[in-house]
């Protein structure tokens, strides 16, 4: 007899082989028919598998269905499929070549003597929907390497034989078939194409075989499945909604920053975003100040030597940007760590000084590859709010609790409520010991236990010198954005030879806490665009009052508000053009001023101005004074 042990922690047991689909069939009829594929193990042995995998030997098992996170991967995967069999009937002398799932969808790579038009997308997506309608079954079969190779040489698929070819020899492989269509893959797969009725085709783009511009530009087609027309249709709208919050977009419009092909990754700031970014910069050094850092500066350019000491040469050269002089090699530093660590080093630390906390805005610089670079989102030189402390071990669960709350309250005050977070564990590349990795895990685990956060853990996601947090706002469209870190090193301190007194009387190196709250000034920037669709709040916005004249006879007095705005620390600027008032709110309220202020021989008469707010909101007639207590209040509370 083979048991199977099901989630609920019931059992069933049957005479001899069976498949995930049968054991399915025998729990219901319901799950039988939404069953996508199966999770037979538990734990890190746990796989997922297509539903007729026979299962011949006591297992646990769990059926997969589209409300499993698990089944929407399988939905992809097996559209990448849908959509190759679709271009294969339609374009026969297309060759496929991979086709792989992707955030929130799929692509498939193709090689075609033509680009592929917008017309022909539309028609592949029709030829999809007809083989979901035919609900086609999906059948696997293994063949060894060498048999699969000339398989797919004899029917034209020279790109398909290539990637078996570099399989190991005496290797089998699986191959799925749907209709008149086979590929390559390792699966799973769902039962038939009629459980993939819910995708949209998406765009067009260029990709080198391989990923090498020395090869064949191919075509690649991507697309978006979900597992219901509620979940594709919220995506579709989310994608719009990101369409009007493009923070490129806004940065033309809103006249805040542009990107050249001068400076490649490099951001050329205007002053109404740069206004934006000493907004963000001031509020954080506040931060610093309550939050006990000390404001430090560290150079730019830095000897190789100090990078093989800290492993940045061995584990992360190619993302260096490097010069010489005078026959010695230095490295634009790709982030601030070493610079606080050669500061710490200045003069003996006793444990009395710890934690020792150093913040800096450091300007940094990566060699991103120009295919990743989007907007100012990821960029080559962008400036961090990093900062480090250096404590004893005991001190970790103090500063770790305590850095969550901070954090919390920072995206509390720039728009973000809902924030997600994660412990990332030890990479299969990393520096110290397994013992000391044991630690810092723990200790991150259990300093959100004490912060009452839930927490996922992505395994092998941390940094080759230390486990971190991950914090990851979700925004006003739902996206994800992960921003701020705390992690936790054991190692560079000790191998940059830094070290303190402690009450013992001996020398021992400090832990060293690398955080960031907002990381990329540049990218948070960006995030904070799109969240707010370019309407900054009035403490972050460029200008925060616009006073607006009806006629030339009241200049004077427009620019004497304006005047009374900024002696208040107030960013406001006139707009006394001869045009028409309309026009003229028009304007300032398509820059997304947060408040316009119309003046006329009446407001000029009685010192008041006619306040509007954004969202023409009409606010009334008031005094200066008053408009002024108003917007300062804003300002403080961060509205």
């Amino acid at each position: 007899m083979i048991s199977i042990q099901l989630p609920d922690g019931s059992k069933r047991e049957f005479p001899g082989p069976v498949t995930v689909g049968e054991i399915a069939a025998s729990i219901g009829s319901g799950l039988a028919k939404a069953a996508l594929a199966g999770r037979i193990g538990s734990g890190d042995h746990a796989r997922v598998v297509d539903t007729s995998f026979v299962i011949d030997r006591d297992t646990e098992l769990s059926i997969v269905t589209a409300k499993d996170p698990a089944g929407l991967d399988v939905i992809r995967h097996s559209a990448a499929h849908l959509l190759a069999a679709a271009v294969k009937e339609l374009f026969p002398e297309a060759q496929v070549t991979i086709g792989p799932v992707i955030e929130n969808g799929f692509y498939y790579d193709f090689s075609y003597h033509r680009p592929f038009t917008p017309e022909d997308l539309a028609a592949i997506e029709a030829r999809m929907a007809e083989l979901v309608r035919k609900d086609e079954k999906v059948e696997r079969r293994v063949l060894p390497r060498d048999e699969a190779v000339a398989y797919f040489r004899g029917i034209g698929e020279a790109y398909k034989a290539e990637i078996i070819a570099g399989i190991p020899a005496g290797e089998d492989v699986s191959l799925y078939r749907q209709g008149a269509f086979e590929d390559l893959c390792r699966g799973p797969h769902v039962p038939s194409t009629g459980k993939l009725k819910y995708f949209k085709l998406m765009k067009v783009a260029g990709a080198y075989w391989r990923g090498d511009h020395r090869n064949e530009m191919l075509q690649r087609i991507y697309g978006t499945a979900w597992a219901t027309q509620e979940e594709l249709q919220n995506y579709l709208h989310m994608l719009e909604e990101a369409e009007k919050r493009d923070h490129r977009r806004l940065g033309r419009e809103l006249d805040l920053f542009h990107l050249d092909e001068h400076a490649p990754g490099l951001v050329f700031w205007h002053p109404n975003g740069w206004t934006i970014w000493q907004a963000v910069e001031q509020y954080m050094r506040q931060v610093y100040r309550d939050s006990g850092f000390l404001e430090v500066k560290g150079p730019q350019l830095l000897d190789q030597g100090l990078w093989e000491k800290t492993g940045h040469w061995d584990k992360y050269r190619e993302n260096m940007f490097t010069t010489e002089s005078e026959k010695r090699e230095y490295a634009l530093k790709p982030m601030n760590c070493p610079g606080h660590v050669l500061i710490f080093k200045q003069g003996i630390k006793s444990y009395r000084d710890l934690p020792l906390r150093y913040g800096e805005f450091g300007q940094c610089h990566r060699n991103e590859p120009s295919g990743s670079m989007h907007g100012i989102m990821r960029v080559r030189g962008f400036t961090q709010d990093d900062g480090h402390v250096f404590c004893t071990e005991d001190q970790i669960l103090d500063e770790c609790t305590s850095y969550t709350a901070l954090l919390q309250r920072v995206y509390r005050d720039f728009g973000f409520t809902e924030i997600l977070y994660k412990v990332a564990t030890r990479p299969e590349k990393r520096i110290g010991s397994d013992e000391v990795w044991d630690k810092a895990e723990a200790a991150l685990m259990e300093a959100l236990r004490r912060s009452n956060c839930e927490f996922t853990i992505a395994p092998g996601d941390g940094a080759f010198y230390g486990p971190k947090i991950e914090y990851t706002l979700k925004d006003a469209i739902g996206r994800q954005w992960q921003c701020g870190t705390m992690q936790i090193d054991f190692s560079m301190a000790g191998r940059l030879g830094a070290e303190y007194v402690a009450e013992s009387g001996e020398r021992l190196p400090p832990v060293m806490l690398h955080r960031a709250v907002i990381g990329s000034f540049e990218r948070f920037i960006g995030i904070l665009v799109e969240q707010h669709a370019g309407a900054m709040p009035a403490w972050l916005a460029p200008r925060q009052a616009s006073v607006l004249t009806i006629t030339e006879s009241q200049s004077d007095y427009a620019q004497a508000v304006v005047k009374t705005l900024q002696k208040q620390g107030l960013r406001a600027a006139s707009d006394l053009r001869n045009e028409k008032i309309n026009y003229k709110i028009r304007e300032h309220t398509m820059q997304k001023v947060p408040y316009i202020l119309v003046v006329g021989d009446k407001e000029k008469a009685n010192g008041t101005v006619a306040v509007r707010a954004r969202g023409n909101r009409d606010l009334g007639v008031m005094t200066i004074d008053d408009f002024c207590a108003k917007l300062a209040a804003d300002v403080a509370q961060k509205v």
